[in-house]
């Protein structure tokens, strides 16, 4: 951080990398935050950049820029995936403090060296799953730790998409396993802290032959054996005509716990034949408002305050090991059995 004026509140300036739409609703949510100084976007798509920057006083430069710039006091990172890595590392070489967008890149190797690099730099850094930070799920997590259901012995996850994305975009996420339900694992190991010994994982293309002949999938159900020897089962669909579809339950030896999806309004209209309520929210951005407001909360509170972040690098790491693990298992069709 750096100090606006002597005696003044210190402002903190930092720099956003990407402006879609998930990096328009970090940059919004950090802006809220006090002290917080949005100074730089930098992003491939001038255009995109130019209208993020005009909305919060910053500047469009280059990367090279942004961290020539020693005023910087952190990076926030919601470009696209492939350039996720490349801009950790030089974040955590400068020394500025971190948060990043899932995943933290599509391969292992790429995922560990910058696991090492924050790790050998000593910097805040903070990967972007949003669900830990949703009120609903965080409310389950803390009944749960309070030993409400007494020990949990099996976690079922739906979590299922209005639609698919765009097939060219398909073809260069990684994968189902590492777009999606990256997401999911990182809940797997949050609620039941625990990690898994085995993966058994398998799918379909029910929705678009073109997914198929793109070579992914976009239906999925997946086995996860802890080694405690607890179950999880995933069950994915990138595509539910009803909305988006977040919701799990977690049994255990004194009962179960569950969480639902999220509703535009709760009113339910009861008439003669039938009794009706909102689907559920239209998709990421809505169900998720309050989870990303939260995050960025408290990333702020990582980077001011020192708090320990709650969705580290290493998180997003093994997050990335499962989602390697469930796609290895669906394209050789067996179980696949993780070390320690």
């Amino acid at each position: 951080m750096t100090s606006a004026a002597s005696g003044a509140a210190q402002t903190l300036d930092v720099a956003v990398f990407g402006a879609g739409r998930i990096g328009r609703i970090h940059a919004g949510n950090l802006a809220r935050q006090p002290g917080v100084r949005l100074k730089y976007v930098v992003d491939v798509n001038r255009e995109a950049a130019a209208a993020l920057a005009a909305q919060h006083g910053a500047q469009v430069v280059d990367v090279d820029a942004a961290f020539g710039d020693a005023s910087i006091g952190a990076t926030v990172i919601c470009s696209s995936t492939d350039t996720h890595a490349e801009l950790i590392l030089k974040s955590a070489a400068a020394g500025k403090p971190i948060f990043c967008e899932k995943p933290v890149d599509l391969t292992i190797e790429r995922a560990r060296a910058c696991a090492e690099a924050v790790q050998r730099a000593g910097v805040v850094a903070m990967i972007g799953f949003q669900r830990r930070y949703d009120p609903t799920f965080a409310a389950l997590k803390t009944r749960l730790d309070a030993g409400e259901i007494g020990t949990p012995e099996m976690l079922i996850v739906t979590s299922r998409d209005p639609g698919a994305p765009p097939v060219e975009y398909i073809k260069h996420s990684g994968g189902i396993f590492k777009d999606m339900l990256i997401h999911d694992f990182d809940i797997f190991r949050w609620i039941l802290g625990d990690e898994a010994s085995s993966v058994h994982a398998t799918g379909s293309c029910l929705s678009d032959p073109a997914i198929a002949d793109a070579g992914d999938i976009d239906s999925t159900a997946v086995t996860i054996r802890t080694k405690r020897g607890r179950l999880c089962q995933i069950n994915t669909a990138r595509r539910a005509a009803y909305g988006y579809d977040q919701r799990f339950e977690v049994l255990g030896s004194e009962g179960m716990l569950q969480a639902g999806n999220m509703k535009p309004t709760e009113v339910v209209a009861w008439s003669k034949t039938a009794v009706a309520q909102d689907v559920p929210e239209a998709f990421f951005l809505e169900r998720y408002r309050a989870a990303y407001a939260s995050e960025m909360a408290h990333f702020h509170e990582a980077v001011t305050q020192g708090v320990p972040v709650r969705t580290s690098v290493a998180d997003g790491l093994k997050a990335l090991e499962l989602a390697e693990a469930a796609s290895l298992s669906w394209r050789e069709g067996r179980v696949v059995t993780l070390g320690d």
